[in-house]
């Protein structure tokens, strides 16, 4: 059966009081996860509140005992992996083993410009990348001390203690819908694959793809998790979906071959369930209107 998670854009006004009534919502209501993203700021002004991605998440990981949680997605570019194999192993112990550490390349120039980060161009930020990648998982699941030479990062004789109490670290995710890097690197090194905002017949595409890499490396295709964030366009009422919908610039039907969830209960349920025919396992809907809490219970009651 498709686990439905919810998703949160952090730097879309995100603050302490309505992270924790949606944290401890999300965890009522039944659903699988509640993931988020790690950003500074959004990609335009004006800026608005960003709730830092790893404090909020230690106070999730002590404040629930259910949901599984992580970043879609924390980046290389301005998180140092030794720093970030450190909190997310801290993390996941004091959640009890709940934590996906979810990693990517970064990509957004403007908050990398604001302070002071360096991006790199496409090809050298996948190198990067792929640097990151490497020392976060040696680090991780090496009860030696890690020795690591790179371009981008050099570790001598570095230890990770306390070790991790989830043998290896926790579940390693990582995102994107390329077609030849992020696969391959997905097949190396990820215990998940999250597409994002793609159509049933696009992800089908790219699952198949990975089942081909994952035998390559000689990986079972089931041991990756397949998952997909992708927008969700859901109201408590008809006259709250219609305000949505009209918000977004798009028709229904503009929202939906654009990979997005969208429309009323029956219509959502019908996405998912065509989604899942093709082989996704998890669903993270991105909530973007944080103070809609009646149309996060409505979506409960649609589609657990």
């Amino acid at each position: 059966m498709l686990e439905v998670a919810i998703m949160l854009e952090g730097q879309n006004g995100l603050t302490w009081p309505r992270w924790q009534k949606i944290v401890r919502l999300v965890e009522e209501l039944g659903f699988v996860g509640l993931y988020r993203s790690d950003h500074f700021t959004n990609a335009n002004s004006p800026d608005i509140e960003s709730l830092e991605l790893w404090v909020s998440l230690t106070w999730l990981a002590c404040n629930t005992s259910r949901i599984e949680f992580g970043p879609l997605v924390t980046p290389f570019s301005f998180r140092h992996p030794a720093f970030t194999a450190r909190m997310a192993s801290a993390v996941d112990d004091l959640s009890n083993g709940r934590l996906t550490l979810g990693l990517g390349g970064g990509w957004q120039e403007r908050e990398h410009h604001l302070f002071g980060f360096d991006l790199l161009d496409v090809r050298e930020r996948f190198d990067r990348f792929e640097e990151g990648m490497q020392v976060v998982t040696q680090l991780l699941k090496s009860d030696q001390p890690v020795s690591f030479n790179g371009k981008y990062f050099q570790l001598r004789e570095a230890p990770l203690l306390p070790r991790p109490q989830r043998s290896g670290g926790p579940r390693i995710l990582i995102g994107g819908n390329g077609h030849k890097r992020t696969p391959e690197f997905v097949a190396r090194y990820a215990d998940e694959w999250n597409a994002v905002y793609l159509s049933s017949a696009e992800f089908k595409k790219l699952n198949t793809q990975l089942d081909d890499l994952l035998i390559k490396e000689k990986r079972a295709p089931k041991s990756v998790r397949r998952s997909m964030m992708t927008g969700c366009i859901f109201g408590h009422n008809d006259s709250a979906l219609k305000q949505k919908i009209e918000s977004t610039g798009n028709t229904l039907e503009q929202l939906q071959a654009d990979g997005a969830v969208a429309g009323n209960a029956s219509q959502v349920k019908d996405q998912l369930n065509e989604l899942e025919a093709h082989g996704l396992q998890r669903v993270m809907l991105q909530w973007l209107d944080l103070d809609d809490l009646a149309g996060l219970e409505a979506l409960a009651k649609a589609v657990l």
